[in-house]
Protein backbone atom coordinates (compact mmCIF):
# COMPACT_ATOMS: atom_id res chain seq x y z
CA UNK A 1 0.00 0.00 0.00
CA UNK A 2 2.60 2.38 0.88
CA UNK A 3 4.79 1.66 -2.29
CA UNK A 4 1.40 2.43 -4.27
CA UNK A 5 0.90 5.64 -2.75
CA UNK A 6 4.72 6.36 -3.13
CA UNK A 7 4.34 5.98 -6.69
CA UNK A 8 1.06 7.84 -7.31
CA UNK A 9 2.81 10.84 -5.41
CA UNK A 10 6.05 10.39 -7.80
CA UNK A 11 3.58 10.22 -10.79
CA UNK A 12 1.31 13.46 -9.93
CA UNK A 13 4.69 15.28 -8.98
CA UNK A 14 5.92 14.49 -12.53
CA UNK A 15 1.89 16.09 -13.76
CA UNK A 16 2.86 18.89 -12.06
CA UNK A 17 6.16 19.15 -13.00
CA UNK A 18 5.35 19.07 -16.91
CA UNK A 19 2.71 21.88 -16.26
CA UNK A 20 5.45 23.74 -15.02
CA UNK A 21 7.55 23.18 -18.35
CA UNK A 22 4.86 24.09 -20.77
CA UNK A 23 4.39 27.03 -18.91
CA UNK A 24 7.91 28.21 -18.76
CA UNK A 25 7.60 27.04 -23.08
CA UNK A 26 4.48 29.67 -23.08
CA UNK A 27 6.49 32.52 -20.96
CA UNK A 28 9.78 31.98 -19.52
CA UNK A 29 10.26 31.78 -15.66
CA UNK A 30 7.13 34.35 -15.41
CA UNK A 31 4.36 31.83 -17.28
CA UNK A 32 5.90 28.56 -15.66
CA UNK A 33 5.28 30.03 -12.39
CA UNK A 34 1.86 31.03 -13.10
CA UNK A 35 0.97 28.03 -14.98
CA UNK A 36 2.33 25.96 -11.12
CA UNK A 37 0.13 27.78 -9.41
CA UNK A 38 -2.25 27.24 -12.08
CA UNK A 39 -1.71 23.62 -11.79
CA UNK A 40 -1.96 23.81 -7.90
CA UNK A 41 -5.36 25.58 -7.67
CA UNK A 42 -6.63 23.19 -10.38
CA UNK A 43 -5.61 20.32 -7.98
CA UNK A 44 -7.86 22.31 -5.07
CA UNK A 45 -10.46 22.73 -7.45
CA UNK A 46 -10.38 18.86 -8.40
CA UNK A 47 -10.53 17.92 -4.47
CA UNK A 48 -13.72 19.82 -3.94
CA UNK A 49 -15.41 19.54 -6.87
CA UNK A 50 -14.43 16.66 -8.39
CA UNK A 51 -17.77 14.15 -8.20
CA UNK A 52 -19.45 17.47 -9.72
CA UNK A 53 -17.08 17.99 -12.34
CA UNK A 54 -16.87 14.59 -13.59
CA UNK A 55 -21.16 13.31 -13.13
CA UNK A 56 -21.58 16.30 -15.01
CA UNK A 57 -20.13 15.60 -18.19
CA UNK A 58 -21.73 12.30 -18.31
CA UNK A 59 -25.21 13.68 -17.70
CA UNK A 60 -25.50 11.07 -14.51
CA UNK A 61 -28.71 11.12 -12.63
CA UNK A 62 -28.86 10.11 -8.72
CA UNK A 63 -30.94 7.48 -7.97
CA UNK A 64 -32.46 6.10 -4.89
CA UNK A 65 -33.72 3.34 -3.12
CA UNK A 66 -37.12 3.95 -4.75
CA UNK A 67 -36.44 5.43 -8.38
CA UNK A 68 -33.83 2.43 -8.94
CA UNK A 69 -33.75 -0.57 -5.48
CA UNK A 70 -31.73 -3.18 -7.97
CA UNK A 71 -28.46 -0.99 -7.93
CA UNK A 72 -29.16 0.65 -5.17
CA UNK A 73 -29.78 -2.43 -3.39
CA UNK A 74 -26.67 -3.77 -4.36
CA UNK A 75 -24.32 -0.96 -3.41
CA UNK A 76 -25.47 -0.27 0.02
CA UNK A 77 -25.41 -3.65 0.65
CA UNK A 78 -21.33 -4.19 -0.53
CA UNK A 79 -20.76 -0.35 1.26
CA UNK A 80 -22.21 -2.13 4.50
CA UNK A 81 -19.54 -5.21 3.82
CA UNK A 82 -16.79 -3.13 3.28
CA UNK A 83 -17.70 -0.61 6.40
CA UNK A 84 -18.01 2.24 3.95
CA UNK A 85 -20.66 4.97 4.20
CA UNK A 86 -23.12 4.90 1.89
CA UNK A 87 -22.34 6.38 -1.63
CA UNK A 88 -24.45 8.01 -3.65
CA UNK A 89 -25.96 6.23 -6.68
CA UNK A 90 -26.25 7.37 -10.51
CA UNK A 91 -27.25 6.03 -13.16
CA UNK A 92 -25.98 7.08 -17.04
CA UNK A 93 -28.26 6.99 -20.29
CA UNK A 94 -25.12 5.08 -22.51
CA UNK A 95 -25.82 2.28 -24.21
CA UNK A 96 -21.70 0.77 -23.50
CA UNK A 97 -21.64 -1.32 -20.40
CA UNK A 98 -19.35 0.33 -17.78
CA UNK A 99 -18.89 2.03 -14.70
CA UNK A 100 -17.16 4.21 -12.14
CA UNK A 101 -16.01 6.12 -8.76
CA UNK A 102 -16.00 9.56 -7.95
CA UNK A 103 -15.64 11.87 -5.30
CA UNK A 104 -12.88 13.33 -3.21
CA UNK A 105 -13.31 10.86 -0.33
CA UNK A 106 -15.18 7.83 1.36
CA UNK A 107 -17.70 10.71 2.85
CA UNK A 108 -18.11 12.23 -0.02
CA UNK A 109 -18.30 9.56 -2.82
CA UNK A 110 -20.62 8.49 -5.55
CA UNK A 111 -20.60 6.04 -7.50
CA UNK A 112 -22.07 5.64 -11.24
CA UNK A 113 -22.82 2.67 -13.58
CA UNK A 114 -24.38 3.05 -17.21
CA UNK A 115 -27.80 1.98 -18.08
CA UNK A 116 -25.88 -0.57 -20.60
CA UNK A 117 -24.40 -2.26 -17.93
CA UNK A 118 -27.11 -2.81 -16.00
CA UNK A 119 -28.65 -4.45 -18.83
CA UNK A 120 -25.82 -6.57 -19.62
CA UNK A 121 -24.58 -8.15 -16.10
CA UNK A 122 -26.47 -10.59 -13.97
CA UNK A 123 -26.61 -9.51 -10.09
CA UNK A 124 -24.04 -11.55 -9.49
CA UNK A 125 -21.60 -9.92 -12.36
CA UNK A 126 -22.81 -6.33 -11.16
CA UNK A 127 -22.08 -7.17 -7.51
CA UNK A 128 -18.92 -7.70 -9.03
CA UNK A 129 -18.49 -4.55 -10.42
CA UNK A 130 -19.96 -2.54 -7.94
CA UNK A 131 -17.43 -3.93 -5.37
CA UNK A 132 -14.57 -3.06 -7.55
CA UNK A 133 -15.67 0.72 -7.28
CA UNK A 134 -16.11 0.73 -3.77
CA UNK A 135 -12.41 -0.28 -2.97
CA UNK A 136 -11.45 2.88 -5.28
CA UNK A 137 -13.52 4.34 -2.71
CA UNK A 138 -12.13 2.85 0.03
CA UNK A 139 -8.49 3.14 -0.89
CA UNK A 140 -8.97 7.04 -1.96
CA UNK A 141 -7.83 6.21 -5.39
CA UNK A 142 -11.22 8.11 -6.91
CA UNK A 143 -9.61 11.49 -5.92
CA UNK A 144 -5.92 10.29 -7.42
CA UNK A 145 -8.28 9.38 -10.46
CA UNK A 146 -9.68 13.10 -10.94
CA UNK A 147 -6.82 15.17 -10.10
CA UNK A 148 -4.43 13.13 -13.06
CA UNK A 149 -7.96 13.53 -15.32
CA UNK A 150 -8.12 17.36 -15.27
CA UNK A 151 -4.25 17.87 -15.14
CA UNK A 152 -4.61 15.64 -18.12
CA UNK A 153 -6.66 17.85 -19.93
CA UNK A 154 -4.74 21.45 -18.77
CA UNK A 155 -1.82 19.96 -19.98
CA UNK A 156 -3.13 19.14 -23.13
CA UNK A 157 -5.00 22.87 -23.57
CA UNK A 158 -1.90 24.69 -22.53
CA UNK A 159 0.36 22.28 -25.30
CA UNK A 160 -2.28 23.58 -27.69
CA UNK A 161 -2.11 27.55 -26.27
CA UNK A 162 1.60 26.86 -27.09
CA UNK A 163 1.29 25.70 -30.75
CA UNK A 164 -0.81 28.68 -31.96
CA UNK A 165 0.05 31.26 -30.21
CA UNK A 166 3.69 30.61 -29.19
CA UNK A 167 5.75 31.35 -26.44
CA UNK A 168 9.06 33.92 -25.46
CA UNK A 169 11.53 32.99 -23.03
CA UNK A 170 12.56 35.75 -20.06
CA UNK A 171 13.82 38.21 -22.46
CA UNK A 172 10.37 38.81 -24.56
CA UNK A 173 11.63 36.66 -27.63
CA UNK A 174 9.83 34.28 -29.74
CA UNK A 175 11.26 30.88 -28.83
CA UNK A 176 11.87 28.44 -31.89
CA UNK A 177 8.43 27.71 -33.51
CA UNK A 178 9.21 24.23 -34.07
CA UNK A 179 10.05 23.82 -30.00
CA UNK A 180 6.26 24.84 -29.58
CA UNK A 181 4.94 21.60 -32.14
CA UNK A 182 7.04 19.25 -30.37
CA UNK A 183 5.65 20.57 -27.10
CA UNK A 184 2.09 20.71 -28.19
CA UNK A 185 2.47 16.97 -29.47
CA UNK A 186 4.76 15.46 -27.02
CA UNK A 187 2.96 17.09 -23.77
CA UNK A 188 0.12 15.33 -24.01
CA UNK A 189 1.63 12.26 -24.86
CA UNK A 190 3.42 12.50 -21.77
CA UNK A 191 0.60 13.17 -19.52
CA UNK A 192 -1.03 10.19 -20.96
CA UNK A 193 1.39 7.58 -20.50
CA UNK A 194 1.28 9.35 -16.68
CA UNK A 195 -2.36 8.75 -16.34
CA UNK A 196 -1.51 5.30 -18.16
CA UNK A 197 1.04 4.26 -14.83
CA UNK A 198 -1.35 5.29 -12.34
CA UNK A 199 -4.57 3.70 -13.55
CA UNK A 200 -3.05 0.68 -14.06
CA UNK A 201 -1.58 -0.26 -11.08
CA UNK A 202 -4.69 1.15 -9.37
CA UNK A 203 -6.86 -1.08 -11.50
CA UNK A 204 -5.66 -4.29 -10.69
CA UNK A 205 -5.39 -3.41 -7.12
CA UNK A 206 -9.38 -2.57 -7.20
CA UNK A 207 -9.73 -5.91 -8.93
CA UNK A 208 -8.21 -8.14 -6.43
CA UNK A 209 -9.74 -6.02 -3.16
CA UNK A 210 -13.43 -5.38 -4.99
CA UNK A 211 -13.08 -9.71 -5.47
CA UNK A 212 -12.56 -9.79 -1.58
CA UNK A 213 -15.17 -7.27 -0.90
CA UNK A 214 -17.66 -9.37 -2.98
CA UNK A 215 -16.31 -13.13 -2.01
CA UNK A 216 -16.87 -13.83 -5.28
CA UNK A 217 -13.68 -12.65 -7.71
CA UNK A 218 -14.97 -14.89 -10.09
CA UNK A 219 -18.04 -12.64 -11.03
CA UNK A 220 -15.98 -9.62 -11.72
CA UNK A 221 -13.79 -12.10 -14.34
CA UNK A 222 -17.30 -13.16 -15.37
CA UNK A 223 -18.42 -9.19 -15.89
CA UNK A 224 -15.29 -8.11 -17.33
CA UNK A 225 -15.22 -10.59 -20.04
CA UNK A 226 -18.65 -9.41 -20.76
CA UNK A 227 -17.67 -5.84 -20.56
CA UNK A 228 -15.06 -5.98 -23.16
CA UNK A 229 -16.57 -8.04 -25.51
CA UNK A 230 -19.64 -5.19 -25.69
CA UNK A 231 -17.94 -1.73 -25.00
CA UNK A 232 -15.74 -2.49 -28.18
CA UNK A 233 -18.59 -2.22 -30.70
CA UNK A 234 -21.00 0.35 -28.52
CA UNK A 235 -19.51 3.94 -28.44
CA UNK A 236 -19.78 5.96 -25.58
CA UNK A 237 -20.07 9.24 -26.54
CA UNK A 238 -19.88 11.19 -23.34
CA UNK A 239 -16.36 9.52 -23.21
CA UNK A 240 -15.44 10.47 -26.07
CA UNK A 241 -15.81 14.04 -25.17
CA UNK A 242 -14.01 14.05 -22.45
CA UNK A 243 -11.04 10.97 -22.93
CA UNK A 244 -9.10 12.41 -20.07
CA UNK A 245 -11.80 10.68 -17.89
CA UNK A 246 -11.26 7.00 -19.47
CA UNK A 247 -9.31 6.03 -17.08
CA UNK A 248 -12.04 6.33 -14.31
CA UNK A 249 -13.85 3.52 -16.13
CA UNK A 250 -13.85 0.12 -15.20
CA UNK A 251 -13.09 -0.77 -18.87
CA UNK A 252 -11.27 1.81 -21.55
CA UNK A 253 -14.57 3.54 -22.71
CA UNK A 254 -13.22 5.13 -25.73
CA UNK A 255 -13.02 3.31 -29.35
CA UNK A 256 -8.64 3.90 -29.84
CA UNK A 257 -9.15 6.03 -32.57
CA UNK A 258 -6.79 9.16 -33.45
CA UNK A 259 -5.58 10.82 -30.23
CA UNK A 260 -8.33 9.34 -27.98
CA UNK A 261 -5.90 5.60 -28.46
CA UNK A 262 -3.42 7.87 -26.13
CA UNK A 263 -5.83 7.69 -22.49
CA UNK A 264 -5.96 3.80 -23.09
CA UNK A 265 -4.71 3.54 -19.46
CA UNK A 266 -6.52 -0.09 -18.63
CA UNK A 267 -4.31 -2.75 -17.55
CA UNK A 268 -5.09 -5.59 -20.81
CA UNK A 269 -8.75 -7.69 -19.26
CA UNK A 270 -7.16 -11.00 -19.99
CA UNK A 271 -4.52 -10.46 -17.18
CA UNK A 272 -7.04 -9.03 -15.36
CA UNK A 273 -9.18 -11.93 -15.90
CA UNK A 274 -6.50 -14.69 -15.17
CA UNK A 275 -5.59 -12.58 -11.83
CA UNK A 276 -8.96 -12.78 -10.14
CA UNK A 277 -9.57 -16.28 -11.76
CA UNK A 278 -6.11 -16.80 -9.60
CA UNK A 279 -7.71 -15.83 -6.22
CA UNK A 280 -9.70 -18.86 -6.30
CA UNK A 281 -6.52 -20.74 -6.21
CA UNK A 282 -5.04 -18.62 -2.87
CA UNK A 283 -3.19 -16.24 -5.68
CA UNK A 284 -2.84 -13.26 -7.26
Amino acid sequence: MVGNWLKTTVLMAAIVALFGVIGAMIGGKGGMILALLLGGGMNLISYWFSDKMVLSMYRAQEVDATSSPYLYGIVRELAAAAALPMPRVYIIDEAQPNAFATGRNPEHAAVAATSGILQLLSARELRGVMAHELSHVKHRDILTSTIAATMAGAISALANFAMFFGGRDDEGRPVNPLAGILVALLAPLAAALIQMAISRAREFEADRRGGEVSGDPEALADALAKIEAYARGIPMASAEAHPETAQMMIMNPLSGGGLAGLFATHPPTAERIARLRAMRRGGY
